[in-house]
C-alpha cells in the first residue's frame, strides 16, 4: 500500500486532514469569508474539504483547489458532483509552489501544506502573490505546545512555541483577525479517527496483506502518538490580512 492509499483510508471519517472539528472548520471558514461571494483558492487541496463545505453553503462562491495526488482530485471532483458544486470549482492537478493564475482570489487556504512550500513564512509568501487587495489567509501550522521529546521532534522536526510562531507571522507583514488552537479534544479526536479508521478497515480483510500491512501502519501511528507526541503538539489556525506598510519614505 502506498502512503497515499493509507492516508485515504486513514481520513475515511475525518475528511478535514487537520485535527478540527466541524464547528472550528465552519467558524475559521466564516472569518475568511466574510461576503460569501468571494474567490477561493486552495493550495494543497488534497480531497478540497474546506473548499467543498464553503461552496455548499455559499451558492456565489467561486473557488479552485490545486494538489499533486490525482487521486485526491478524482475524489473531490465526485464530491463534488454529489454536492452539486462542480460547477463552481476548479480543480488542478500540479505542485501547489509552482501554480499560476491570472486572477487574483479574495480568500487564499493552506491547512497543514507548509511542507510543500519549504515552512511557514514560504507559504505566507505564495499566498501573497494570490492575494487580491483587502484579502484573507487561512493557515494552518503546527506547533509546539509543550517541550518536546526526541521522539516528538523526530516526528515533526523543529517546530516553534505558539508564541514564536504567531510573533513570526506579524513581522512578515500579517495581522490575525480570527485564530483557532485545536483543543486536546479536537487533537485526540483527530488521531483515534484516523487509526482508529485504518485498523478497522484492515480487520475486516484479516486474509489480505494489505490489511496486515494496514494494521501495522495503525498500531506503529498510535503507538507513536501516544509515546512521542501527545503532550506536546498543537495545532495553530489563523485567518490573516495583511498589516498596511506605514514604512515612511
Amino acid at each position: 500500500m502506498s502512503r497515499e492509499d493509507i492516508s485515504g483510508i486513514a481520513h475515511a471519517d475525518h475528511p478535514i486532514k487537520a485535527p478540527l472539528d466541524d464547528e472550528s472548520v465552519g467558524r475559521l471558514l466564516g472569518h475568511g469569508l466574510p461576503r460569501g461571494d468571494e474567490r477561493v483558492l486552495d493550495l494543497g487541496c488534497g480531497t478540497a474539504e474546506w473548499l467543498l463545505r464553503a461552496l455548499a453553503t455559499r451558492p456565489r462562491l467561486r473557488a479552485e483547489g490545486v494538489d499533486v495526488s490525482e487521486v485526491a482530485l478524482r475524489q473531490a471532483g465526485r464530491t463534488a458532483s454529489a454536492l452539486g458544486v462542480e460547477g463552481r470549482l476548479v480543480l488542478h492537478h500540479q505542485e501547489a509552489a509552482d501554480f499560476r493564475s491570472p486572477q487574483p482570489f479574495d480568500l487564499v487556504i493552506s491547512v497543514g501544506a507548509s511542507h510543500a512550500f519549504g515552512g511557514l513564512l514560504p507559504t505566507l509568501a505564495a499566498a501573497r502573490e494570490h492575494l487580491a487587495p483587502g484579502g484573507r489567509v487561512l493557515i494552518g501550522e503546527s506547533f509546539w505546545d509543550r517541550d518536546p521529546s526526541p521522539a516528538a521532534i523526530e516526528a515533526f522536526g523543529d517546530l516553534a512555541d505558539l508564541a514564536t510562531t504567531v510573533d513570526r507571522v506579524v513581522a512578515d507583514g500579517w495581522t490575525p483577525v480570527h485564530g483557532h488552537v485545536s483543543t486536546r479534544g479536537e487533537l485526540d479526536a483527530y488521531e483515534w479517527a484516523c487509526w482508529g479508521s485504518l485498523a478497522s478497515w484492515a480487520l475486516d480483510r484479516p486474509a489480505d496483506p494489505a490489511g496486515t500491512q494496514a494494521l501495522e501502519a495503525a498500531t506503529a501511528a498510535r503507538s507513536q502518538w501516544l509515546h512521542g507526541y501527545r503532550d506536546s503538539f498543537g495545532f495553530l489556525c489563523l485567518v490573516l490580512r495583511q498589516t498596511p506598510d506605514t514604512t515612511e519614505e
